[in-house]
């Protein structure tokens, strides 16, 4: 598989560090959620300390905890959810949780243990998806973009409920997120979300198939660094941004993800005009 390292930079960075009216948090251990530390973590924290940022990284372990300890104060920020997985906890949880910035978009992608192509996959073949709202809408489409799936209506936003199964060349099987990988000896395949590839000891360069994160319509799974409401322009917050774009940090998230990771420069402003309209959508569906 082609590895994905190029920016998806629609316009540019907009972090500037002009006072926006928000308290800077100097001189403050910052604590930021997260699910899985690993080493761009670290290179993350060392380079924050460098322009004199404490940060301390609390591993959360797995999605459902991050943004509730957010709202409860326990951390100040989290650094987890794409776009989509954010516009969903807000409505489902009456919650405003905000955007500070973006990171990088993680591509998801199809991997089998038994077959080294997606026409390999025999006719009603297993695959394990993650089955929380999002990922598996991602998951679903990823599918029906190499033909395993088809659903019972177009759709952009599918369900395990809207796959045709008298259609569809594969079964679907939705497991939690961090049991694809473990499900893999038993199924004709796995969508794995990036977090877990390395980890598992699976190479991206061997996925059957990958989605395409320079796709527009890939801008809800903008992987972002998120605040409570009336923070996200904390003048501190936003230098944490930029310090995670420096090149030392995008080093360590290329070494990490396998050279997966796209580096996402978009405008936050876009970004949060975006989430304004999938929390509207999911509002009025």
């Amino acid at each position: 598989m082609k590895k994905f390292v190029a920016s998806l930079a629609l316009v540019p960075l907009a972090f500037g560090l002009a006072a926006c009216g928000s308290n800077s948090s100097e001189g403050e251990t910052i604590k930021i959620g997260v699910t899985g530390a690993s080493q761009e973590h670290e290179a993350f924290t060392e380079a924050a300390k460098e322009e004199g940022i404490s940060v301390e990284i609390i591993d959360l372990a797995d999605y459902n905890k991050p943004n509730p300890a957010l709202k409860s104060g326990d951390i100040d920020l989290n650094w987890f959810q794409h776009l989509d997985y954010l516009s969903k906890y807000n409505v489902e949880n009456d919650d405003n949780l905000q955007l500070v910035g973006p990171t990088v978009i993680y591509p998801m992608a199809l991997f089998s243990s038994q077959y080294d192509s997606v026409e390999a996959i025999p006719e009603g073949g297993e695959i394990a998806i993650p089955n929380d709202p999002s990922n598996s809408g991602r998951a679903l489409l990823l599918l029906e973009a190499n033909g395993l799936v088809e659903f019972t209506s177009e759709t952009d936003a599918p369900t395990v409920d809207d796959v045709d199964t008298k259609k569809s060349k594969v079964k679907i099987s939705a497991v939690d997120a961090t049991q694809t990988v473990r499900s893999m000896g038993s199924v004709a395949g796995s969508v794995v979300n990036n977090d877990f590839i390395l980890d598992a000891g699976l190479d991206p360069n061997e996925a059957l198939a990958m989605d395409d994160p320079a796709n527009p319509s890939a801008r809800k799974y903008v992987n972002a660094f998120v605040s409570r409401d009336g923070d996200q322009d904390n003048e501190t917050y936003k230098k944490l941004v930029e310090i995670f774009h420096s090149q030392k940090v995008q080093d360590t998230v290329q070494e990490v993800s396998g050279g997966t990771a796209v580096e996402v420069t978009t405008d936050v402003e876009e970004l949060r005009a975006s989430l304004a309209e999938l929390e509207e959508d999911l509002r009025n569906s």
